[in-house]
């Protein structure tokens, strides 16, 4: 008898390929432990945690999908701000446009480090690119390295602090980057034999849900196939609205915590703050879609 649908699954974890504080190889250790089944590494703008636990190899009690969370523009026609990302699973890790793109996004992370060094040094806070590097190993370095070397020289209390104050969109020492519009991340993804997912919607600041029902029906015209419905932010409220949603317009639902190790210290993999739970049929929807 198969119990895998009484347990729960995460599709939304970040390794130390991007900003969080596990290994691949640590975080597949942790999923076996904690009984998940099945998991997705979906890093920022970079598939190496795929790649590593593709060539390490899973137990085989543990469904594995590739994955990533890429950083987009919004459409032209919805002004909305907050965390627009597309997340993409189950792709051909050597499709030659998806990495060409994630290259491009990688080096446009690396290129404002500097820019946000040199302000907060202005401001009195005495760190270096250097630093920075060295505290990320091999992944690539971004805002929440800069902010977790800020916790560690005694410059603020908390890695919240760090955004609330200085890093965030619209602090003093906050420097955009270039991101590939939706459409073109969706187009992407797809193109490389995946499936594209709106990641944490409730994160995407529009003015009403009249507005933001029209901005799944553009991108699901673009080619999106899923909602990330289930995640830790959202309320009971908000969990609803998008799996109504999601079913209204046939779309796959998909969950994870956002697990970032240490970096988000009240965030556990699997279970969030301790209640969440998503359950495993989604993961077979999903492969049901790629067949």
């Amino acid at each position: 008898m198969d119990y895998s649908n009484n347990r729960r699954i995460d599709l939304h974890i970040h390794s130390t390929a991007s900003d969080g504080t596990f290994s691949p190889k640590e975080i597949v250790a942790l999923a076996e432990r904690i009984n998940l089944a099945a998991i997705a590494i979906t890093d920022h703008d970079t598939i190496d945690g795929s790649k590593e636990v593709i060539v390490a190899g899973t137990p085989p009690g543990l469904k594995f999908l590739t994955g990533v969370e890429i950083s987009a523009a919004p459409s032209p026609s919805f002004f909305c701000s907050g965390s627009f990302h597309i997340l993409g699973y189950s792709f051909r890790l050597d499709d030659p446009l998806l990495n060409q793109t994630l290259s491009k996004l990688q080096q446009a992370r690396e290129n404002r480090n500097p820019g946000i060094i040199k302000i907060l040094n202005n401001l009195g806070i005495n760190i270096s690119i250097q630093e920075v590097i060295e505290l990320a190993g091999n992944g690539q370095t971004g805002r929440p390295h800069i902010a977790r070397l800020m916790l560690e020289k005694g410059f603020v209390g908390s890695i919240e602090e760090a955004f609330d104050k200085y890093l965030g969109k619209g602090k003093p020492a906050y420097v955009d980057k270039y991101r590939v519009e939706c459409g073109k991340v969706i187009e992407i993804i797809i193109g490389a034999g995946g499936i594209p997912v709106l990641a944490h919607p409730a994160l995407i600041e529009i003015v009403n849900d009249s507005r933001f029902e029209d901005l799944i029906v553009e991108l699901k015209e673009m080619g999106l196939k899923g909602i990330e419905a289930y995640y830790p932010e959202h309320s009971k409220e908000e969990l609803s609205y998008y799996l109504k949603l999601a079913q209204k317009h046939e779309l796959l639902i998909t969950g994870g915590t956002d697990f970032h190790g240490s970096l988000k210290p009240d965030i556990n993999m699997g279970s969030g703050r301790g209640d969440f739970h998503v359950p495993y049929y989604l993961y077979e929807d999903l492969i049901k879609q790629l067949r």
